[in-house]
């Protein structure tokens, strides 16, 4: 037999189609949620970051340094400061007791893409070898702060 009332198909229907999906407020709620958990881990991800350049700054100034005392030990003197870094690479005054190149590659520039700061003789050891940090200023905190050799 077919059921001609369809006022019972309807509640049916919509009592189906109010069941399925979100509601607005749940949607908020999780929206907020995510915003908390992407507030929390956010800043701690970056400061991790900011973290692995530094450390990356530090080994590539100690790898350097070993370049420059291996320059030292051969030629009789660090490069000077005019010379600088580059003089690990390529004889800057055809010296013959140059046997380099003392790096397989070229010098790098540091983690913020900016060259590393040579002087030699330096005012904190034999040269002074550094990097600005991310900011580029002298000084400065955390992944701001300068790395050293000395």
């Amino acid at each position: 037999m077919i059921n001609l009332d369809k006022s019972e198909d309807s509640k049916l229907y919509n009592q189906h189609s109010r069941c399925s999906g979100f509601t607005l407020l749940e949607l908020l709620v999780v929206m907020v949620i995510i915003g908390l958990l992407a507030g929390y881990v956010g800043p701690k991800y970056f400061e991790q970051i900011g973290k692995s350049e530094t450390k990356t700054a530090r080994a590539q100034i100690d790898s350097l340094g070993k370049a420059l005392d291996q320059y030292r030990i051969e030629v009789g003197q660090y490069p000077s400061s005019e010379q600088g870094l580059a003089a690990l690479n390529k004889n800057p005054s055809n010296d013959p007791k140059w046997s380099g190149p003392y790096l397989k590659k070229s010098v790098p520039n540091d983690p913020w893409n900016k060259p590393y700061l040579y002087k030699y003789p330096g005012e904190h050891g034999d040269y002074d070898l550094y990097s600005l940090g991310k900011d580029g200023l002298q000084g400065g905190a955390k992944e701001s702060e300068d790395v050293v050799s000395w």
